[in-house]
């Protein structure tokens, strides 16, 4: 005889999965990180606190796992410091991969500009920031949320700048992981410091003074 009742559980633990990620993200963005308790996460998503308990040792990896859900569900790769949403805070350029166009310069503004759009994204900043700074004082969590939300995107950025480097385009003896770093270190540090705004002609400008030390001549 076949059990009904396992598909309706696993309905339900689904919709109790998203309600909680749901939960997360919104709290973290009305109140802040800090004020952000289990407790909290499950009267807002209607469970008890047990049921978190049950699928996660943290409130950050809660979080964690929310945010990467919500970069599956947005259609992007999974954080970051996202660049283009969701792969990474600085590295994301979506699950389509880097764009190709033979145009190095303008393939690199494409992507780091929409990485900008998310980082300014009061929806994704606030959690990013929280994973960010959790990570730096919990190692565990800091290598999660380097390999599920920043790697991706930083190897789809090391893919097309080698790319860039086999075509000629780039010098042969440049290091491409070394060469990203150029790119996405600079929008990383003046966002989390807030040196300075972060916008569109930024990119534009890091992209062009990498290039000039990376590019053939």
């Amino acid at each position: 005889m076949t059990d009904k009742r396992s598909p309706d559980s696993s309905r339900r633990s689904e919709r109790s999965r998203r309600a909680i990620h749901d939960a997360a993200l919104a709290l973290v963005g009305e109140v802040g990180y800090r004020a952000t308790t289990i407790e909290a996460i499950a009267a807002r998503a209607g469970v008890g606190k047990q049921t978190i308990y049950r699928w996660w040792p943290s409130k950050a990896a809660v979080l964690l796992e929310a945010f990467v859900a919500l970069g599956e569900r947005s259609g992007r790769q999974g954080e970051g410091h996202g660049e283009g949403h969701g792969s990474d805070e600085a590295g994301g350029a979506g699950e389509q991969g880097f764009p190709d166009t033979g145009d190095l310069a303008a393939d690199l503004k494409t992507v780091m500009r929409a990485t900008v759009d998310e980082l300014t994204d009061p929806a994704f900043e606030a959690p990013t920031r929280a994973l960010a700074a959790e990570g730096i004082v919990d190692p565990e969590l800091g290598a999660a949320f380097v390999q599920k939300l920043l790697e991706p995107g930083l190897r789809l950025y090391e893919a097309r700048l080698r790319a860039a480097q086999e075509a000629g385009r780039v010098r042969a003896d440049a290091d491409p992981r070394i060469a990203l770093e150029l790119l996405v270190g600079p929008l990383t540090h003046r966002w989390l410091l807030r040196t300075r705004p972060l916008t569109h002609a930024y990119v534009d400008a890091v992209v062009d003074h990498a290039l000039r030390g990376l590019e053939e001549p």
